[in-house]
């Protein structure tokens, strides 16, 4: 009973994200990661929190576009497709450690 609550808890939080994702644009996917990605690393110090998750977001996009143009070479891949691959596992990492 309590694995198929959560599990339908991860299915919500899931569908949620990617569909934030879809409306807003896949860079728009590094607004929901890079704060959770700055709270893990600095914890409840507030007054690093906003300038840690600003330059974790360059950073993410910065690696995203770097690796998207470098995979496939004459064309690419979009910065946005790489920003939902690098994202979506971090979010299921987050969500199955609770």
């Amino acid at each position: 009973m309590l694995v198929e609550a959560s599990l339908q808890t991860l299915l919500t939080a899931v569908a949620l994200a990617a569909s934030a994702g879809s409306v807003a644009g896949g860079i728009a996917f590094i607004g929901l990661m890079a704060p959770h990605i700055a709270k893990a690393l600095i914890g409840p110090r507030n007054q690093l929190f906003i300038p840690i998750a600003t330059l974790i977001g360059g950073w993410l996009l910065l690696v995203a576009d770097t690796i998207g143009r470098n995979i496939v070479q004459p064309d690419g891949i979009p910065a946005g497709i790489m920003c939902a691959l690098i994202g979506a596992p971090y979010f299921v990492y987050l969500l199955l450690k609770n």
